[in-house]
């Protein structure tokens, strides 16, 4: 999916579902990692995530619309538009947005096992098994599989 092709779907769910205009710009953001979706305060403009569409395809990709069109339109209208705001609470209800964007990224995990007491440790990055001992009984730790969670 094109820029192009996001700002005409942007306006034809800002018409569908909110009865309003949606008059700035919409367009991908290569440089978001783990949120869907921005709402800029000062130029009004929308960015998306291009890995809501890609993973999870257009129907997801039209919950982020609508939920960072709420923030737009209540913020237009001089209404609450932050995510504690009640206002903003029931026009998601009611528009059908998504509350949260699903996971975007997978973690990567290194297991390791202690060989004096058999337990198992989960690292994010990769230990050196000839410096780092079990916290327990400092026992020598052995590499056992990398998981993805």
């Amino acid at each position: 999916m094109t820029n192009q092709e996001l700002q005409a779907l942007v306006e034809k769910i800002s018409q569908e579902s909110f009865r309003q205009p949606f008059c700035h710009k919409a367009s991908f953001n290569q440089r978001l990692k783990t949120t869907g979706g921005r709402y800029h305060l000062k130029s009004h403009d929308l960015d998306f995530n291009h890995l809501v569409f890609e993973k999870y395809g257009i129907e997801e990709l039209a919950k982020v619309i609508k939920h960072e069109l709420c923030h737009y339109h209540l913020h237009m209208a001089g209404r609450g538009y932050q995510h504690k705001d009640r206002e903003f609470k029931q026009l998601l209800k009611k528009t059908g947005g998504s509350r949260f964007t699903p996971p975007l990224i997978t973690m990567t995990y290194q297991v390791y096992q202690c060989e004096k007491c058999g337990q198992e440790v989960k690292r994010r990055r990769k230990l050196d098994t000839e410096r780092f001992v079990c916290g327990d009984c400092l026992g020598k730790l052995k590499f056992l599989k990398t998981i993805e969670a």
